[in-house]
């Protein structure tokens, strides 16, 4: 998205992989392919990026110039890094009856009991139980199945047919801390469809984050002893492979040399350039950051209009 003259331009069926800076340090406009690749530059008096802690990074790793080598509002050296993605795990149960829990809205049955976890235990965050079904047929067949049932044949496809709406899920959220060393980079060799190399993301939980999701776990498979539920088993607490929330890669601050934005999601370095997404969070919080990045782009929307009535956008 590039504001110009009080307007906003919004191109559909796009990729935009370039902000582009004069000497000044400005930001110029927009850099973009359209559905058919072909290269077209948007002019704007400001940019505003907001493709959460995966691709905003990248596409200002991807604007490097002579002024700016290591990426484009990176003088600090740390865009794409502190990547926070939230400690996941889960516990399950099935019962007698039909719950149909999966007709429900998927977030309606939050736990805060454990949102900050004693430090006395050992290990540092909290998190919440989230008691809810959400997961489609596909989904539950994949990731759903106790250790003891096969994966394959006849008995596989009873058993899902009879458990599917029998099942409840409760979801382990937790803290993620923020390693430097979790990240996105540019892949080296693997390009994309428009020939830009590809991000690259690098993670791996610290200790104390499986600790606090095998915390919470512990509690979710206390919550569902106390049911009349026919059978409780639990998921690996294992080292995440995957990852919905994308949290921190450029992160809000006021030192320069600490952050990429300030408190206001300007970029420290190119004073008409804005990070509006999960990519300024500092802390993961304790799972389901949609709310929070709303509320923030809301208030950035704000100063951001005020910045541009002061003629400094």
């Amino acid at each position: 998205m590039a504001q110009q003259t009080g307007r906003c331009e919004i191109r559909t069926q796009s990729y935009a992989f370039r902000v582009k800076t004069n000497r000044h340090s400005r930001a110029t406009g927009v850099a973009y392919f359209d559905d058919r690749g072909r290269q077209h530059f948007q002019k704007a008096r400001g940019v505003v990026l907001s493709a959460n802690g995966a691709e905003t990074p990248r596409l200002l790793l991807l604007s490097s110039s002579r002024r700016f080598p290591q990426g484009l509002a990176n003088s600090s050296g740390l865009l794409g890094k502190h990547l926070m993605i939230n400690g996941y795990s889960g516990a399950l149960a099935t019962f007698e009856q039909p719950l149909n829990v999966y007709t429900s809205a998927a977030v309606t049955r939050v736990l805060h009991d454990f949102y900050e976890i004693d430090p006395k235990l050992g290990f540092y965050g909290g998190g919440r139980l989230d008691a809810r079904f959400g997961r489609t047929p596909i989904s539950f067949a994949l990731g759903a199945v106790p250790p003891e049932v096969p994966r394959w044949g006849k008995a596989y496809k009873t058993w899902l047919a009879e458990t599917f709406s029998q099942s409840m899920f409760v979801t382990c959220h937790a803290t993620s801390l923020p390693v430097e060393d979790n990240g996105f980079s540019l892949d080296p060799d693997l390009k994309d469809a428009w020939g830009l190399p590809a991000p690259c993301m690098t993670y791996r939980d610290h200790p104390d984050d499986l600790k606090t999701v095998k915390y919470l776990q512990d509690r979710a498979l206390e919550l569902l002893a106390a049911t009349p539920a026919t059978k409780v088993w639990a998921q690996p607490v294992r080292e995440q492979t995957s990852a919905v929330h994308l949290l921190g890669t450029c992160r809000m601050g006021n030192d320069p040399k600490t952050s990429v934005v300030n408190a206001d999601h300007r970029t420290h370095d190119v004073l008409n350039l804005f990070l509006c997404d999960g990519s300024s969070f500092v802390t993961s919080g304790r799972g389901q950051p949609t709310m929070t990045i709303e509320a923030l782009a809301f208030r950035a929307a704000d100063r951001i209009t005020a910045a541009a009535r002061r003629g400094e956008v």
